[in-house]
């Protein structure tokens, strides 16, 4: 509680300075006035209590949090590539999956170690779940490149099915490319995510990995 008053306070010093920096415009030390716009100014004072409420309810962790929270524990990965013909082009097997939540229950953490396609390969990925947005949101790195996937999306309770929509980077290009990803819950001891990628207008799946817990 005290880091979220610190929070909140730094939040309302600011929001002050910047209704006081439109009173004046300072250019080399030398003050303008702009009294004649002074009564165009709308911004209303910052209240603190709303303020203080609304951060509360976007640190708590909720009933999403607890969903992400059942897929805590050990996982057995088997990571497949596709041709552009949907056929697979390769196999890995064996991929070790550590996944936990993280910074009091707030996200969800899965670190992926193994070999693939028969170099070492290790991975993270980040969940999380945004209160004052609605959104889920998901990010991916790994030592398999140098960039940063982020991708957002909505989960549909009856199929146990989770859609996110990013962009990343073709390596071969170097432009962003758009990709959807679909994460289902088979049951509480199997997860499959399939990946799709957007190329000159058409999509086609790229990459999946079935999860087994351990």
């Amino acid at each position: 509680m005290k880091n979220l008053m610190m929070a909140a306070s730094l939040m309302l010093l600011f929001a002050t300075a910047c209704n006081s920096e439109k009173k004046s415009i300072t250019t080399d030390s030398t003050t303008t006035d702009t009294s004649t716009t002074k009564n165009n100014d709308t911004s209303k004072p910052v209240d603190s209590a709303e303020m203080m409420k609304a951060w509360e309810a976007y640190m708590a962790p909720g009933s999403e949090h607890q969903w992400m929270a059942k897929s805590a524990g050990n996982w057995e990965a088997e990571c497949s590539f596709y041709k552009p013909d949907g056929s697979i082009m390769s196999t890995s097997p064996g991929i070790k999956a550590e996944t936990k939540m993280v910074l009091g229950g707030r996200y969800l953490q899965s670190n992926y170690k193994g070999m693939m396609d028969g170099m070492p390969f290790e991975g993270m990925n980040t969940m999380a779940y945004d209160n004052a947005r609605k959104v889920y949101i998901s990010t991916w790195i790994d030592n398999m490149g140098t960039g940063l996937m982020y991708a957002e999306g909505t989960f549909d309770k009856d199929r146990k099915v989770m859609t996110f929509r990013g962009n990343a980077t073709d390596a071969a290009s170097g432009k962003q490319i758009r990709f959807r990803e679909t994460f289902t819950i088979v049951d509480d001891n199997n997860q499959l995510m399939e990946m799709y990628d957007t190329k000159d207008g058409k999509e086609t799946k790229t990459m999946s990995i079935k999860l087994v817990r351990k």
